[in-house]
């Protein structure tokens, strides 16, 4: 479900048209990084709250991560306190 939801957001992932094999890591690492509020919101929809932050912190945490700064500052902040 959450490809379907990429598909309709190349902008997003311009690095590749094959949205099937993309994880929901790497699927929510672009809408965080590069999404609007309101693509932000469908995708933790359809993740889940708690998977999208469980996916979150498993990946910010990684040594070599690709969330933007701010990115990484603002969803730390949002995640601890709604999930």
């Amino acid at each position: 479900m959450i490809q379907d939801f990429i598909k309709k957001r190349p902008y997003l992932v311009w690095s590749t048209r094959n949205y099937e094999a993309l994880s929901d890591a790497t699927i929510l690492e672009a809408v965080l990084n590069y999404g609007d509020w309101d693509d932000v919101k469908k995708a933790i929809k359809i993740l889940g709250l708690k998977k999208a932050a469980r996916i979150f912190r498993q990946k910010s945490r990684q040594k070599r991560c690709n969330y933007l700064s701010k990115t990484k500052n603002y969803f730390e902040l949002y995640f601890n306190k709604y999930a």
